[in-house]
This record gives C-alpha cells, structure tokens and sequence, in this order.
C-alpha cells in the first residue's frame, strides 16, 4: 500500500500542476456563450421507447470508455470512502466548441463564413494561423483584428484534427469583421461524490460524461477547478417532469478537476470533505445481486443520508454508465424528490457491505426509476488507476 501511495502522490501533483498553470480568464462578450450546468441523473425518455438521457450536465470527457485500462490486479483490495456530497465545478474547455451558427448580414445580403468552411456544431477549434487559441474572447479578437484576411483554423471533430480556412466578412452594422459562430469556452455545474481514495483524497463523481447543454457532445476539458456546494431546493420529480436540486458555489475551491470520461468525473481534493461513513471495499461487477440495496445522497438539509433503492436487470457486460436498473423504493426519498433527481448523479450504492456502483440515469416517465454503473467502470477510467 505504501507503494501504491506514492504512486498515486506523485500522480497529483504532476495533474495539479498541470491544472493550475493557467488562471481562468475573463469570459468576453458575444459570439460566446457561457454555460452553467445541474450535474444530475441523466434523463431518459422512457424505458421501452428510448436510450436514456445522462442525468447530469456538467463535465466534460476527455477519457472514453473504448480506452479504459485494465483494473489493477489488487482492486478488490482496495478500500474507498463512499462519497454522497454535493460538489460543484468550474472548467474551461480545451480549444472552443462551436454551439450555434448565425447569420452576418453583409451589404450583399446574408452570409454564413464558418458554414462555408465546411465547420460543424460540436467542432473545436484548437489554433489560428498556427498560434493556440487562449479562449473564446481570444477567438473574437483575433477575427475583428483580421482586417479582412482569411484564417487557417485548426479544428477537432470526434478525435479527428483537420485544418481549413475561415474567411471573416464585415458586418456594416457593426462594424467589425464576423464569421456566423457561436461558441463556449466554459461552463459551471454541480454533481454528486461517489468515492474518495483515503490515502490521497483522488476523487470520482457522476458516473457519466458532462455534455455540452446545447450539442450534447462531451466537453474536452483544459482545466478546473472544485468547490463546495449548498444545495438550496429541490424540485419534486414527476412523471413527465424530471426533478432536479438546486444549489449554490460556497466561496473558495477545495480541489481540482482532472479529468472526465463516458463514466464519470475525477479530481483531486487538497480539502477532504468530512466522510461520515467508513471506508468500504469494492464490489465487482459480478458481486452485484439483483434485491436490496441502498444509495448516499445529501438531498435533505445538506446532510448525506441512507436511502432503500432495489436493483434489477443487470447486465454484467456492460461497458458504460447503464448497467443495471435502480429502483427507489424509500419513502422519505420518495416524498423528498419523488426518486431520482437531476443533481443526483453520481449518488455511491452499497450492497451486501461493498460500494458497487453509483446512480447514472432517471426514467423521464418515472422518476423513481432509472440506470446505475459498475463502480469498476468508474475506476477503469481514471488514470491514477493504471499501473
């Protein structure tokens, strides 16, 4: 174990390195648009009709679940801290990601320059002209400072990096030179801890990716930042009506984000939060039982509780964030949320003694039902988990 502690020492401090090089900068004015996130349950249409929806959106993966490493061989040794608090986070994205596209109005009518560069919704655009593009008040300057040249954009799309040439026009309007985009370089949101490492205070939440709001594609995240979150209200779920908790930033920030992945988030805490439970081994996916078992969530007062879920439907091959059916069956959950909220996402369950998994998903049509992951999903994920 002393071994393994250093390694994963080491580990977080090259990462906070990484993360804390550059401070977050000022977000500018139009064409960017900033989004703030509810990190809870993804929403699924219905259980016969459609795949489910992720029940948080926050985050951003930069992992995917086709590029997890194997589980080191002593992971049922491992103990971990289930989580259950609320936490909230703060990132910039990798490059900028284009959201929308807009009309510029020109004196020879309507044009749109980045649709006829061929970009697409969900693109990142990485550099211009060869130089790294800081963020997106860094993309508006550097197009009205064009003076009507074009720019050689380098761009992401899926994991494949192209190039192609943007040709800004002027709007007589306003003047100044514009290309038709919108795009976000940030955004905020808040979500559940589902386990801490004790010796290191490594962390993993949400059990799914952070999407973008209005694309749906998973953010590439450059930096971020945790803080402490007070959860304000909740929002009862209803059928037909997701449910969601409602919160705000406490002052300050208790650790970084490093990463996000197709099932779920890590950091590091450099301020633990208080645990309230023991440590807990690691069930594997074969030690789930379909029946009883029960989730940790702080949905009353801030206060992490133990509330009954049943699980059923599991499918041991499962690669990403639906692996098994959850059912609420408690009714102090059920008169506080009505079942699964948005906001809960991430909420560690426990069975037979073994922390399993963590809640992923909500039935749109019913609120006391949805999806939850293999907690070894979760662990495969994170790179300080690689040997």
């Amino acid at each position: 174990m002393k071994k393994r502690f250093w390694k994963l020492l080491c580990c977080f401090l090259l990462m906070l390195a990484a993360v804390f090089a550059n401070t977050p900068q000022v977000l500018a004015e139009p064409p960017h648009k900033e989004s703030v996130f509810a990190m809870s349950n993804h929403l699924i249409p219905s259980p016969d009709l459609a795949d489910p929806i992720p029940c948080t959106t926050l985050l951003s993966p930069a992992v995917a679940a086709d590029t997890a490493t194997p589980l080191p061989e002593d992971v049922e040794q491992l103990t971990l801290y289930p989580g259950g608090m609320p936490f909230g986070v703060k990132f910039y994205t990798d490059g900028v990601m284009i959201v929308g596209f807009g009309a510029v109005e020109t004196k020879n009518g309507s044009v749109n320059p980045a649709a006829e560069a061929g970009l697409h919704t969900k693109d990142l655009i990485l550099q211009i002209n060869g130089e790294k593009l800081a963020n997106a008040a860094d993309l508006t300057r550097r197009i009205e400072a064009c003076e009507g040249k074009s720019l050689r954009l380098l761009c992401k799309r899926g994991n494949r990096e192209f190039e192609t040439v943007l040709q800004p026009s002027w709007c007589p309007a306003e003047s100044r030179y514009k290309t038709g985009i919108w795009v976000r370089d940030s955004g905020a949101g808040i979500g559940t801890v589902t386990f801490i490492f004790p010796d290191t205070g490594a962390f993993a939440g949400l059990g799914h990716g952070i999407c973008d709001a209005d694309t749906g594609a998973l953010i590439q995240m450059k930096r971020g930042t945790v803080s402490d979150v007070t959860i304000s209200a909740i929002v009862k779920g209803e059928a037909g009506k997701p449910g969601e908790l409602k919160g705000y930033f406490n002052t300050g920030k208790v650790g970084a984000l490093l990463g996000n992945s197709s099932c779920g988030v890590w950091g590091m805490f450099s301020d633990v939060p208080e645990c309230p439970n023991e440590p807990l081994p690691v069930g594997l996916r074969e030690d789930i039982e379909e029946g009883d078992a029960y989730i940790l969530c702080a949905v009353d007062h801030n206060k992490i509780c133990k509330y009954d879920i049943k699980i059923s439907n599991v499918n041991r091959d499962a690669k990403g964030s639906k692996c098994f059916t959850v059912t609420v069956t408690d009714p102090d959950l059920l008169a506080l949320t009505g079942g699964i909220v948005q906001g809960m996402s991430g909420s560690p369950i426990i069975q037979n003694g073994k922390l399993v998994g963590a809640v992923t998903h909500v039935l749109i049509n019913d609120p006391t039902t949805g999806y939850g992951i293999f907690l070894e999903n979760m662990l495969v994920n994170m790179p300080m988990m690689a040997r």
